[in-house]
């Protein structure tokens, strides 16, 4: 019996709040679709064109690089590509540096 501590009185416990279930796991399953529809999926997809690009090259190819760099293939190998960037000025990348394939004809347009 005390003056400042009520007595609680016994309550039957909600039906919902005793058994969370597949309820609780609405919104993280939500999460995860939404993750991979938006993000997950697009990435692969670029990735996946990005290495069948890279495997097509072939020389004589006009390309931008990542770094901004256009030219031309001249040699190619497993890894590595040569580009003539000016007429007598060869550099050598990746293939995975290669950012897209430029139509043919296009670096004389610039």
């Amino acid at each position: 019996m005390s003056f400042f501590i009520s007595e609680a009185l016994a309550q039957a416990p909600a039906a919902a709040a005793d058994a969370p279930g597949w309820q609780g796991l609405i919104f993280p399953l939500g999460l995860v679709v939404i993750f991979y529809f938006f993000l997950i999926r697009p990435q692969m997809k670029r990735a996946k064109e990005h290495k069948k690009l890279v495997e097509e090259l072939q020389k004589g190819d006009e390309v931008q690089l990542q770094a901004g760099m256009m030219g031309k293939i001249t040699g190619l190998t497993d890894t590595a590509i040569e580009v003539e960037v000016a007429e007598g000025i060869v550099l050598k990348f990746r293939r995975a540096a290669v950012e897209a394939v430029l139509p043919k004809g296009s670096l004389k347009e610039m």
